[in-house]
């Protein structure tokens, strides 16, 4: 990292954010209003690391830093920073501007009064960009946990029962199998709700000839899964399985678009074409997917207008829904790598065919 930072031009970058410093230390916490920073400086050895003091000992166990330093409840974080990596005459320090809030830049700049602070976002992304084999198996045991627990979940269905119900099924299901904590908040939506894109969990109880969409992931070992599946209470209208067959055409044209060197525009309007194909383009109001790893969303963002290349060791999302909001919403959502071969792997393996519950 630290020659990718010398290499961008930065004098000095301090990262803020606990999926950034998870990814390039080891160490994962979320200090909440405490002062956490991963300080890199090209020419000195190692990374320096402040955390929250209640936090040190875990620290010292899991963070490849050369030098760690503790910050009490009662400490002066920006004095502390400006003692132990405030002596260099920095003129360009790259932050993640999309992390960092303003009173924080405005203690930071008291510190770096000389510097000009530039985004180091995009270099940190753009690295985070290309999945290790590490890395895909971690999501491998996340996707695998995801749909265990969505299995075992669905078997709880029955006529009467509540989103708000399955909701904490399934989050009661996921941490009993091991998962760390949900990757998002689950989202369980029946009947005409499951035509809310972001729809959250309500009283609502399961009808006969309802959809029910089911958008969960799982966080375990740093890495995230994130699958949706839409089922069907009973036979179901003609018309619910016209708009399920269509996403279903939908989401393997999308996948079968995944290809490296081809611009990832066309996994979107591959998938929105099959869509508009059967009438429901109007209905189809987001885009296609989204990168995933250490958050649930990170780049690429798979839309119409993207025309950056499918590279190998990318990880994203092949997502399309029709949403009609006066019978309700189908999404089917799997989560793909690009292998070496230049290839989609699915890593998702739940059934897509029409469920009926």
């Amino acid at each position: 990292m630290k020659e990718a930072v010398k290499a961008a031009g930065f004098d000095k970058a301090i990262f803020t954010s606990p999926a950034t410093i998870y990814y390039l230390t080891g160490f994962y916490s979320d200090p909440h209003e405490r002062f956490m920073a991963l300080v890199a400086e090209p020419g000195m050895d190692g990374y320096t690391l402040f955390v929250p003091a209640l936090d040190e000992e875990s620290a010292r166990g899991a963070a490849s830093v050369e030098r760690l330093a503790a910050v009490g409840d009662t400490d002066r974080p920006y004095e502390l920073l400006q003692r132990l990596c405030g002596a260099s005459a920095a003129r360009r320090i790259g932050v993640e501007s999309s992390h960092l809030t303003h009173a924080s830049f405005v203690r930071m700049a008291a510190v770096y009064p000389q510097a000009d602070f530039v985004d180091a976002g995009p270099l940190i992304m753009s690295l985070r960009l290309f999945k290790s084999a590490d890395e895909i198996e971690r999501v491998k045991t996340a996707v695998a946990l995801a749909e265990q627990v969505l299995q075992e979940a669905v078997s709880k269905v029955r006529r009467g029962v509540s989103e708000l119900e399955l909701n904490a099924e399934i989050e009661y299901r996921m941490r009993g199998l091991g998962g760390d904590r949900p990757a998002f908040e689950t989202s369980v939506l029946g009947g005409v709700r499951s035509a809310l894109p972001h729809g959250r969990s309500s009283s609502y109880q399961l009808q006969e000839n309802d959809f029910l969409l089911i958008d969960m992931g799982v966080f375990k070992d740093g890495y995230c899964s994130d699958i949706t599946r839409t089922f069907i209470l009973g036979e179901g209208s003609a018309s619910q399985l016209r708009i399920y067959d269509a996403v279903l055409q939908a989401n393997l044209a999308g996948i079968a678009a995944a290809r490296a060197g081809r611009p990832l525009q066309e996994v979107d309007r591959a998938a929105r074409a099959a869509i508009e194909k059967e009438g429901f383009g109007y209905y189809f109001t987001h885009r296609t997917g989204h990168g995933m790893g250490l958050e649930i969303h990170e780049q690429p963002s798979v839309h119409g207008e993207n025309s950056d290349p499918i590279q190998h060791g990318m990880l994203f999302t092949v997502e399309p829904g029709v949403y009609i909001p006066e019978l309700g919403g189908v999404r089917i959502e799997d989560d793909i790598y690009i292998g070496d071969d230049g290839e989609a792997q699915v890593l998702t393996s739940y059934p897509k065919e029409l469920t009926r519950l």
